[in-house]
């Protein structure tokens, strides 16, 4: 069995941390050596009303028992205030746990606007709140963990709950976000639906599974997530009674329609629907190149170019160790870094993705050829123009140079015309993989 996880001096904020859940979080990271901001406004489930006495009540519990807490009773619409909480009192945020919460169940058609906005400004804001509040002290410290907690009602819908299971479904768009843009600065950003027994499930759960879906069921899973170790991010689990699961999207391989009607979706709707061979993407662009994958496998309309027989030698494959780095451009520096990745990971990488990449990048009037091989061989990448590309990427110098970075998101410069791409797109889209492994 593995050492215990431990949280010494680590400043955790949990939010609706005065009773159920969010208070054996604040227990549990306090009995590990964490410094805990207790945040509850002390409100009813409806969240109406608001007593300091819930806060004050776990915050002499964890003093107690020889820990370090201190508590906070602003909304958590005042993120600000409770992360200044934090500051004036530990000088630092390590941990945030978004867990307050309130339901105002009705279906839709008896639904009001308070019964929408008092959800939203609770669940939605309160997290963004919260969240932006902390963000720029994890990203300058390098280290930061941040749950979400989203729910059933949010992934799948459940009736009575269109306010509810809309702004938890919002959570998890907003922590993949995030995962993404805190991923350089190892700040860490997931999401968790659990069941558990609380005030607000009480109302909608027979009392004899509710003795099965204890609290502390839920904590293990969130202490994991947040332990300094843990590089896990951008992941959603469900949670409950001792079973853990990481939920993930799928989509069915889909049907590409050539001039495509209504009248045709519908011949070809069992082919749409069919998840016999179902792809799993995992980022804006993996989203994308379904499409552009169809798009590309179509036969050209136009006649094929015919180019005469080239009588010239070919060109020799490069060694990975002849220098790949040019003067005045500054993105030799990335393809440098990629020619380290491919001498360490290059036969992996050509079983991978199987294609050959042209780049063309200009920096001041000036243009540079770089081909990256990952086709034959163990891969290899050289300057100038290599064996016939599969994909060819027109960008300019310093533009590449923000992508691999992380400055500049790739989906985000190819959807500006920042970066543009011929040839093959679904083999682009495989090009993330050696991004990724390649970032400066």
């Amino acid at each position: 069995m593995t050492g215990e996880l431990k949280f010494k001096d680590k400043v955790v904020i949990v939010t609706g941390a005065g009773g159920g859940l969010g208070k054996i979080y604040a227990l549990e990271f306090a009995a590990r050596g964490a410094k805990v901001v207790v945040n509850d406004l002390g409100g009813s489930s409806t969240g109406e009303g608001a007593s300091s006495k819930a806060a004050d009540v776990v915050v002499n519990e964890i003093k107690s028992k020889g820990g370090v807490a201190v508590a906070n009773y602003d909304s958590v619409e005042d993120g600000e205030k409770i992360v200044a909480t934090a500051m004036n009192n530990f000088g630092r945020v390590d941990i945030l746990i978004n867990n307050a919460g309130i339901l105002r169940d009705v279906s839709f058609g008896k639904m009001t606007d308070q019964d929408w906005d008092l959800v939203y400004r609770v669940h939605m804001k309160g997290a963004y709140k919260l969240t932006r509040a902390v963000w720029n002290h994890m990203r300058d410290n390098k280290f930061g963990r941040v749950v979400m907690t989203s729910s059933a009602a949010g992934l799948y819908g459940n009736f009575g709950q269109a306010n509810y299971g809309a702004q938890k479904m919002a959570l998890v768009g907003f922590a993949n976000t995030l995962a993404q843009e805190g991923k350089a600065r190892n700040v860490n950003v997931n999401t968790i639906a659990p069941v558990a027994a609380s005030r607000l499930t009480e109302s909608v759960m027979p009392p004899d599974l509710l003795q099965q879906l204890k609290p502390e069921y839920i904590v293990p899973l969130v202490l994991y997530l947040c332990h300094e170790d843990t590089q896990e991010t951008g992941s959603v689990f469900e949670v409950g009674a001792g079973w853990v699961s990481k939920v993930r999207l799928q989509r069915s391989s889909g049907v590409y329609i050539k001039d495509i009607t209504a009248e045709k979706i519908k011949e070809n709707w069992a082919g749409i629907e069919n998840f016999d061979k179902p792809q799993y993407p995992t980022s804006a662009s993996d989203s994308v190149s379904g499409i552009l994958s169809a798009v590309s496998s179509q036969p050209a309309t136009s006649a094929p170019l015919h180019r005469k027989p080239s009588t010239s030698a070919p060109t020799p494959s490069p060694s990975t160790s002849e220098s790949v780095e040019v003067a005045g451009f500054a993105s030799s520096s990335v393809f440098k870094t990629i020619q380290q990745t491919v001498a360490t990971n290059g036969e992996e990488l050509v079983k991978k993705i199987n294609g050959i990449y042209l780049f063309n990048v200009k920096s001041s009037g000036k243009q540079q050829q770089w081909t990256l091989d990952l086709k034959s061989g163990k891969g290899s990448i050289q300057k100038g123009a290599g064996a016939k590309p599969s994909v060819t990427i027109n960008v300019e110098d310093q533009d590449f140079v923000d992508i691999m970075s992380g400055k500049l998101n790739a989906q985000t410069a190819f959807m500006k015309g920042k970066i543009k791409i011929a040839g093959n797109m679904g083999l682009a889209t495989k090009l993330g993989q050696i991004m990724q492994k390649s970032k400066l």
